[in-house]
């Protein structure tokens, strides 16, 4: 099934049209879909991100469920009504042709989707392969890297995601390696990070991998990938990049990280069905990552011989150049000066109240949407997933608590395209109220 950007966005208004005729969906809302298709403004970014005319039309492309306001899209993005009615389709198709299309019709479907995904992410088919998310491609990429001997070094910060600290935990113990953690300073700077890395990689001249994530989970904290790369590498270190919160969050490419290996996500902001993404190898580095349990697909040769997921959701990956038509129809730059500009609407109304710790700078290179806070610098586990409930109990504003910072646990909030300038208001004097209560 070919998908071309005309059928594509007249897929998505017949599958909202058709949802209204259900009753799923207010009537005339895909009428609204086509004024956002022949709508989309021009101009700087920032000004764009401003415009809420605009951002009403693009909300209306997801149906978000009553009683709540969700400020926790981090976890997984909402596909957008077009990109839902195409996968409602993809699904209807596979299930109805079964293992026909399965054994005649996928393969030649999922390769142009990964050259749609490659040309997204500013590389080649080759030098990627679907995962099932960031997770599993990072799985991969760390517990079948081949350069680690007995003594070496493996690095990760105490911001990294858990389960790829568990990764490298699990490769250093396997190759007879010492484990290395640093502290993300806080609040963190450009310099100081970079010093920090510098520190660690000094104290640790065994260094050989290296973890770095792009845009944390935790705090939203971005870090200066591509200058810690190069400090790895002039002192005999890989890096390998957790990019999961990156791409649709921020406007770049993979070559913007100055890494050999990449894992990311397709369904958190590009909004791909959930249990899409990437694993990222460059060219040339294929023998430095293991074939998965001498796996044969495509030969030694072959990125796909490095990951293998058996049977995968069909739907889910033939909908994802579905996900990225979407978003570049919204305009990736224009996205992430919205997301942005949301959160820089809280933090700028709590920031400097007494009882509040922000954990992310303001400055436009360290921050994207993601921003998590204490209060009264209550740093527990308990403290945290309190504030979170009160949040959502008292305000009905869904956030959620999050651990594994050196420095305590937080609670982490994430606007989305349908959330509007209101929503973060209601989010700041939430948070002013619960810090006054000291």
């Amino acid at each position: 099934m070919t998908f071309t950007r005309r059928s594509f966005l007249g897929t998505g208004l017949a599958g909202l049209a058709a949802a209204s005729a259900r009753g799923l969906v207010p009537a005339g809302e895909f009428q609204a879909q086509a004024s956002f298709v022949l709508g989309r403004p021009t101009g700087p970014a920032e000004e764009v991100a401003r415009d809420e005319a605009y951002w009403a039309r693009v909300a209306l492309n997801y149906r978000v469920a009553a009683g709540f306001t969700n400020l926790e899209a981090g976890y997984f993005g909402m596909m957008a009504a077009p990109v839902l009615a195409a996968f409602h389709q993809h699904v209807d198709r596979v299930n109805a042709e079964s293992s026909y299309y399965a054994r005649r019709g996928y393969s030649g479907d999922l390769s142009v989707a990964r050259s749609r995904v490659a040309a997204f992410l500013g590389t080649t088919p080759a030098e990627i392969a679907f995962s099932r998310g960031a997770t599993e491609a990072l799985q991969c990429l760390i517990g079948q890297y081949t350069k680690i001997r007995p003594g070496d070094t493996v690095m990760y910060a105490d911001l990294d995601y858990n389960a790829m600290q568990f990764a490298m935990n699990w490769l250093a113990e396997r190759r007879g390696a010492v484990v290395a953690k640093l502290e993300i300073p806080e609040p963190a700077t450009r310099d100081n990070v970079l010093a920090a890395y510098a520190a660690a990689l000094d104290a640790h001249p065994r260094t050989k991998l290296l973890l770095l994530t792009h845009l944390n989970n935790k705090t939203g904290l971005i870090i200066p990938v591509k200058e810690i790369a190069a400090m790895a590498k002039v002192r005999g270190a890989d890096v390998v990049v957790d990019a999961a919160h990156s791409f649709g969050q921020v406007d770049l490419k993979v070559g913007d990280l100055g890494a050999d290996f990449v894992g990311c996500n397709l369904h958190k902001w590009i909004g791909a069905p959930v249990g899409a993404g990437v694993m990222y190898i460059r060219t040339g580095r294929l023998a430095d990552v293991d074939r998965m349990m001498a796996d044969e697909s495509g030969g030694a040769n072959s990125i796909d011989s490095r990951i293998h997921t058996g049977t995968a959701n069909f739907a889910t990956f033939l909908t994802v150049p579905q996900a990225v038509e979407f978003h570049e129809a919204v305009g990736g730059p224009f996205k992430a000066a919205r997301i942005r500009y949301l959160r820089d609407r809280w933090v700028r109304a709590v920031r400097g109240t007494r009882g509040v710790d922000i954990l992310t700078p303001d400055d436009r290179d360290m921050v994207a949407g993601i921003t998590s806070f204490r209060i009264g610098g209550r740093t527990s586990r308990a403290d945290n997933q309190a504030t979170a409930a009160e949040l959502l109990e008292k305000h009905g504003l869904f956030t959620v608590w999050r651990n594994g910072l050196a420095k305590g646990d937080c609670v982490r909030v994430t606007p989305a395209l349908y959330n509007r300038p209101d929503d973060v208001d209601r989010l700041a004097a939430a948070i002013k109220a619960i810090a006054a209560r000291g």
